[in-house]
C-alpha cells in the first residue's frame, strides 16, 4: 500500500518523496520480503507513456516513481502541486549503494554492454568499502535467455536489482519478470552503469546544481536532441489543458 502522496504530470502519477524518503522506501521494500518495481519517470518517459498503454500502465502500478527530472520539478511547483525534489535515477542508485555497503545488502547489476556492470561493479566496491555485489551481467540479451538471466539472478540472491536496459525496455522487462526473480527491489536506471562505469562522463556538480545538466548532455551528446524535443513535448502535454481552457473561455 502506498504511503506517500502523489502529483500528476499530463496524466501520469509520480511519487512526491525526497531522497530521504525514497531511502525509507527502498528499506521497508528490503525488509518486507516481496518484489516491489521501482521506475524512474522522467519528461522523455511520460511522453511515451501517452502511446504505449501498457508502458503507462506499468509507471503508474509501480511501487515506486521518482521524480527524475528538474521541469518536472519546475512545471508542478507552477501548477501549484509542487514536488518536494529531484530524485534522479543515479542519484537513488548511489545512494542506495551506499546504504547497501552499510547494512550489508547484496547487489546485482544488469545492463550495458558487455564488460560495463563489471568495470562499474570494480568502481563502485573500491567506492564503497564493504559492498556486496552479488552478480553482473550486459543488457545484450533476447527474449530466448530470459529463463537464463532469470536464474543466474536468483542464484546471486540480491536483495536490490538495477537494471539498465533502456528506459521503456527495462520497465517492461522487469514488470514481466518480477514475480519469478527473488529479489525484494528492482529499479530501472537507464544508462546509470555507462556513467558510473566511466564510458560517459556525467554533468560536472555546478551544472547539476543550477539545474542545467540536460544543456551539458545535450551538448556533449548531441544525438540526444530527440530526447530535448521530447522535453518540449512534454510541457505540452501539461500545460495544454489549461492553455485550452482560458482559449475556450475568451472565446
Amino acid at each position: 500500500m502506498r504511503t506517500c502522496k502523489a502529483v500528476k504530470l499530463a496524466g501520469i502519477e509520480v511519487d512526491n518523496v525526497t531522497m530521504p524518503e525514497a531511502m525509507d522506501m527502498l528499506e521497508r521494500f528490503i525488509s518486507s520480503g516481496k518484489p516491489h518495481l521501482i521506475v524512474t519517470p522522467n519528461p522523455e518517459m511520460i511522453v511515451k507513456a501517452q502511446r504505449e498503454t501498457e508502458f503507462k500502465q506499468i509507471i503508474s502500478t509501480a511501487d515506486l516513481r521518482l521524480p527524475d527530472g528538474i521541469s518536472m520539478v519546475v512545471v508542478s511547483r507552477i501548477l501549484g502541486v509542487p514536488l518536494a525534489e529531484r530524485v534522479s535515477g543515479i542519484d537513488f542508485m548511489l545512494r542506495a549503494i551506499k546504504l547497501s555497503a552499510e547494512k550489508g545488502y547484496r547487489i546485482f547489476l544488469l545492463g550495458s554492454k558487455p564488460g560495463v556492470a563489471e568495470t562499474a561493479a570494480s568502481r563502485l566496491r573500491s567506492q564503497f568499502p564493504g559492498l556486496k555485489i552479488a552478480g553482473t551481467h550486459h543488457g545484450y540479451f533476447d527474449i530466448k535467455q530470459d529463463r537464463e538471466i532469470i536464474t543466474l539472478i536468483n542464484n546471486a540472491k540480491p536483495d536490490i536489482l538495477f537494471a539498465g536496459l533502456g528506459h521503456g525496455r527495462q520497465e517492461k522487462w522487469l514488470s514481466d519478470n518480477l514475480m519469478g526473480i527473488n529479489v525484494s527491489a528492482a529499479a530501472g536506471i537507464g544508462g546509470s552503469l555507462d556513467v558510473i562505469s566511466g564510458n560517459i562522463k556525467r554533468a560536472p556538480v555546478w551544472a547539476q546544481r543550477l539545474y542545467i545538466e540536460w544543456l551539458y548532455r545535450l551538448v556533449t551528446q548531441p544525438w540526444r536532441a530527440r530526447r530535448q524535443v521530447a522535453l518540449l513535448q512534454f510541457l505540452w502535454l501539461v500545460f495544454r489543458p489549461n492553455f485550452t481552457y482560458n482559449n475556450a473561455k475568451r472565446g
